[in-house]
């Protein structure tokens, strides 16, 4: 007897290395007042506060979150990036009821990889209206890359206008939230400069296609957060001189993309959407909605850098800062000037595009959202870069009149490309202020190791991202999540995801469950995210290995396109039929 209780113990000693202690947490969702500086608002939050906390998992353990839902409306959490079983995943509908008033659900589920991730809302506009957190998940093993300090820095962009009523004045008026409109005097200054006759019949043409070049995004109006804090609030980090920083970039804004600097500092990014990747170093980058970057810089001077976001469109801004010293401020970069959309952004200067059947009086709804090509007028897509543009937002075309329009050579014809130009390498479409150094591309990202061996995918599936902005109704291959019917993978196989965009706006695909591997011509070594934007009229690539049983949700990562119909709902049928738990 005493043998074998010894025996036992000794096998328990031996194995416990082998064994992660499971971690327990608990989180309330609560009514929140958010103070961002330049004004406050209710909203909600986690654990009383928005952003709530940063939950810190090991790789290997078994979780728990006990979530108390003390809201008078139904909630949910979804672990936006986890590889967990589906009736964990949190989204209502898919995933499980969701959490009504007064209850507690528990979330219980292995933690299968490491990094940076987040989680949010998938109820209503509740992540908009502060429902967000961060996650760091700690490796088994060592980091191949060396740091002094970890920070956090989770971007948003919160509103004075909540989620419920942004969507309804959206729904009324789709450029409700444009704040940079063209004036008489910017009609009078294009003249001097293009002359009257240009300048009267560009402005004639925007009239006819029902829009305005300055429609670069949905939302404007709002203010930039770093951890909560708005850009008087002034975030900061803590450094002595000649560390190595690790900043966790984590958007997780409602619609806005970032492009993130330090000047005087120069970013080396290790990894990508939680996955590490080859390092490359940079003086910029754009993150996409929903998207994480974790970088690392090395200040080796006594005084404070500026940490700076700007949106795309240079409506706003989140700034924050890395000083030896509380108190200290670097100083703040000007917003760079907002882009124009000019006629190329239409099409008219495609070298693939067919106009045969197309007119302006087709193109009453067309609205091609922001892309700035001021100085690219007459350029072919065939010699067009646009490493620098996976956020880029160029909302807002109306697909319902364009009969004539042939897509499939709309800077989507693969014969005539070598390659998809949003990877392309070179010089172009990077607005001339980026030029002054190095701005991130996908192109430049390289998986550290490959997560799945290198094989052909067992069939294509084509998705085009399409919208009409007349109405503010947003769609997969022209309908809606609410008509369409859901889309059915097997257990095992390996998909290839065609994306074509059709309309002029750059969306975050995010697929719940499984990984997408980016292709962007490295084979094995393509990097694995779990959100890839697709940028205006491009067709992009990922492949998914087919491995999670069950029910799960594809979407724009766009608050309000999601909402508005550019979902879809996944069904992974065969595998484990414990793991599928009877999916239909």
């Amino acid at each position: 007897m005493y043998i074998n209780v010894m025996r036992q113990m000794l096998l328990l000693v031996l194995l416990a290395p082998m064994m992660a202690l499971g971690g327990e947490y608990a989180l309330t969702v609560d009514r929140v007042m958010i103070d961002v500086g330049s004004f406050q608002k209710p909203g909600i939050g986690y654990n009383g506060a928005s952003p709530g906390p940063v939950l810190r998992f090991k790789e290997g353990e078994e979780v728990v979150i006990k979530v108390t839902n003390n809201l008078d409306e139904m909630t949910s959490i979804h672990w936006h990036g986890l590889v967990l079983p589906f009736q964990m995943d949190g989204v209502p509908g898919i995933s499980y009821p969701g959490i009504e008033p007064g209850e507690t659900f528990t979330y219980r589920f292995a933690i299968k990889q490491s990094g940076t991730y987040w989680f949010h809302s998938h109820s209503g506009f509740q992540e908009p209206d502060g429902a967000y957190g961060a996650i760091v998940i700690e490796p088994q093993g060592r980091e191949p890359y060396r740091y002094d300090r970890d920070y956090v820095v989770q971007l948003t962009d919160k509103h004075p206008h909540s989620g419920d009523r942004i969507m309804r004045n959206l729904k009324m008026m789709p450029d409700y939230y444009n704040r940079q409109q063209q004036t008489v005097a910017s009609f009078w200054a294009d003249s001097k400069r293009d002359g009257i006759a240009a300048t009267l019949n560009d402005r004639l043409m925007w009239g006819q296609m029902r829009m305005m070049a300055t429609d670069v995004e949905d939302v404007q109006g709002f203010t930039g957060l770093i951890n909560g804090k708005g850009p008087e609030q002034n975030w900061t980090g803590l450094f002595n001189p000649g560390e190595r920083v690790r900043l966790r970039l984590i958007n997780s804004s409602a619609m806005t993309y970032f492009d993130v600097r330090l000047p005087g500092l120069k970013m080396t990014v290790v990894q990508a959407d939680g996955n590490n990747v080859q390092p490359v170093t940079v003086d910029e980058l754009r993150i996409g909605v929903a998207e994480t970057y974790d970088v690392i810089v090395q200040p080796k001077d006594d005084r404070a850098y500026t940490l700076f976001a700007e949106s795309m469109g240079r409506s706003g801004f989140a700034r924050g800062t890395l000083a030896p010293r509380e108190g200290m401020q670097g100083e703040m970069p000007e917003l760079r000037p907002a882009p124009l959309l000019t006629m190329a952004d239409m099409g008219m200067a495609h070298a693939g595009m067919d106009h045969s059947g197309m007119n302006n009086g087709d193109m009453a709804g067309m609205d091609h959202g922001d892309m700035n090509h001021s100085d690219m007028s007459g350029m072919g897509h065939s010699k067009m870069d646009m490493s620098g543009v996976q956020g880029m937002d160029h909302s807002k075309m109306d697909m319902s009149g364009m009969a004539g329009m042939d897509h499939a050579k709309m800077a989507m014809d693969e014969a005539a490309l070598p390659a998809d130009p949003f990877y392309a390498s070179g010089s172009g479409l990077i607005p001339s202020a980026y030029n002054e150094g190095k701005f991130l591309s996908y192109a430049d990202l390289r998986a550290q190791k490959p997560l799945y061996a290198d094989r052909d995918p067992t069939r294509e599936i084509e998705l085009r991202l399409t919208g009409n902005m007349e109405r503010y109704i947003w769609s997969i291959n022209g309908v809606k999540e609410s008509d369409a019917e859901p889309i059915r993978l097997q257990y095992g196989e390996r998909v290839r995801f065609k994306f074509v965009n059709e309309t002029m706006m750059t969306h975050p695909m995010h697929l719940h469950g499984m990984w997408s591997i980016l292709d962007v011509g490295a084979d094995k070594w393509n990097p694995v995210k779990h959100v890839v934007s697709v940028a205006p009229g491009t067709t992009v690539y990922m492949e998914t290995e087919v491995d999670a049983p069950g029910k799960w949700a594809f979407h724009c990562h766009l608050s309000y396109h999601a909402a508005a119909g550019m979902f879809r709902t996944v069904i992974v049928e065969g595998g484990p039929a414990t793991a599928a738990g009877g999916a239909q």
